[in-house]
């Protein structure tokens, strides 16, 4: 008897293939096998953000996306899902589409006007420095039987043109003053779907210390010349123990350089809210130097993704199935309240102006944290609502 088959795609004609199967399959049956793009585009003075996000889960025969526009402390957001099948060479949801203009170097996101929230948006990013692929995500279960993530990732730095409308008043996007970062992952990763309810417990919330920093950042030069910075840092602390990742690094036109290998973050939060104000990030460089980034925060700016269903937001899962088409939306005119904050989780785009003082340079980038328990140092007592 043969082997089954996937049907063919118009991908299929193409020389990409890399499993004994056709584009309308990946190489495992877990349905917690994701493809996602996720980014974000930020006026430099703070006042505008546009936030994007799709994912294509083939084994559950879903794709679904989020976009979303805050100003201030106000946020609008449209969400949308629908079958895989009725367009399985495309990721656009509804009004909500991304398209591939230069490989590598130029994307455009739009989102058309629609029913479910007076928003939209159609926008260009264009690369300043080149994309970076970062560590493997390899992590396991409690006691190691079950790989829980397996999957990569790169992200990339640049500028933002276009245009962006709420309620009917439009803003033109230049790319002088806006940046733009975003990424794209595959693999299986936690989070996709209903949680199942027979499974072991996760006990990765009785950790009593946990810190995760993810920071793209767009630094212009006094020339007018670019360049950008990555880092993403992962420590889990408490009783007499810390273990940290590190990775990341500068970026150019030609890829990253100076790695990081060594990171001190130095922090103000918010207390009870976990918005991140200011503070700096001391680094140890693989060519021996070291650099200091100080940073602030610009205005109450920053969406907080759980709008768009991440890590569970708003009592929803990414890849759920949730019929052929779905499409609808939500608007909050204050993140900051921690009613709604309960609502989205903490996990936020925060928009950071950063000094360079080496370089004499100016940076805007996107500063994501998730924070658990007591920091003093970093202005948390570790009393604040799990949020």
């Amino acid at each position: 008897m043969s082997g089954s088959i996937a049907p063919l795609l118009p991908s299929d004609e193409y020389f990409n293939h890399q499993i004994v199967d056709t584009f309308a399959s990946v190489g495992q049956s877990d349905p917690a096998w994701t493809e996602k793009i996720c980014g974000m585009a930020a006026a430099k003075d703070g006042s505008l953000q546009i936030a994007f996000g799709f994912g294509k889960y083939t084994n559950r025969n879903v794709v679904d996306a989020y976009a979303g526009i805050a100003q201030g402390k106000a946020q609008w957001t449209v969400r949308g899902s629908r079958a895989l099948h009725t367009d399985p060479d495309s990721i656009n949801v509804g009004p909500m589409g991304y398209e591939v203009v230069e490989p590598l170097k130029k994307i455009r996101i739009f989102l058309e006007p629609n029913d479910a929230q007076p928003i939209a948006f159609d926008i260009v990013f264009e690369h300043v420095a080149a994309c970076v692929v970062e560590d493997r995500e390899d992590r396991r279960d409690m006691h190691g039987f079950r790989r829980a993530t397996d999957q990569i990732r790169y992200h990339q730095s640049g500028t933002a043109r276009g245009w962006l409308s709420i309620n009917g008043e439009r803003h033109v996007i230049d790319s002088n003053d806006w940046i733009c970062t975003r990424d794209h992952s595959w693999g299986v990763r936690p989070m996709v779907g209903v949680p199942a309810s027979d499974l072991e417990p996760d006990i990765h919330h009785l950790i009593p210390q946990v810190l995760a920093i993810w920071n793209p950042i767009v630094f212009t030069r006094a020339d007018g010349s670019h360049y950008a910075f990555h880092h993403y840092y992962l420590a889990f602390a408490g009783g007499g123990f810390k273990q940290e990742r590190i990775q990341g690094g500068f970026e150019t036109l030609n890829g990253q350089d100076s790695k990081v290998i060594h990171l001190e973050p130095i922090l103000n939060f918010d207390s009870p809210t976990k918005r991140l104000k200011s503070g700096s990030f001391k680094l140890g460089l693989s060519d021996g130097c070291t650099r200091t980034l100080e940073f602030e925060s610009v205005g109450d700016l920053g969406f907080y993704l759980g709008a768009g269903h991440y890590h569970g937001g708003d009592g929803k899962y990414h890849g759920s199935w949730r019929g052929e088409f779905h499409l609808d939306g939500d608007y909050v005119a204050d993140t900051s309240d921690l009613d709604t904050i309960k609502r989205y989780g903490q996990f936020r785009d925060c928009i950071i102006k950063v000094t360079d003082l080496e370089q004499r340079a100016i940076g805007y980038g996107n500063c994501q944290t998730h924070i658990h328990g007591a920091w003093p140092e970093f202005g948390l007592s570790g009393d604040e609502p799990m949020l």
